[in-house]
């Protein structure tokens, strides 16, 4: 079993940081504001089903007014 040795370690992840392309302010914010847009949608989109489905099964079972 090899060796484990903590410095070299932290210099391999140091190194392997430094290749990652990280992204700019201006793509994070886009980004998270399209994921929030996509939340909301996917909120309304759930909402406006399980209305109807609540509608549909009291209609079925006669617990309707």
């Amino acid at each position: 079993m090899a060796k484990f040795n903590p410095i070299a370690f932290i210099q391999e992840v140091r190194q392997e940081t430094a290749k990652v392309t990280w992204p700019t302010r201006k793509e994070v914010w886009i980004t998270t504001v399209m994921v929030l847009i996509m939340v909301a949608l996917a909120s309304l989109f759930f909402l406006v089903v399980d209305q109807t489905l609540s509608w549909i099964v009291r209609l079925v079972l006669g617990l309707g007014a």
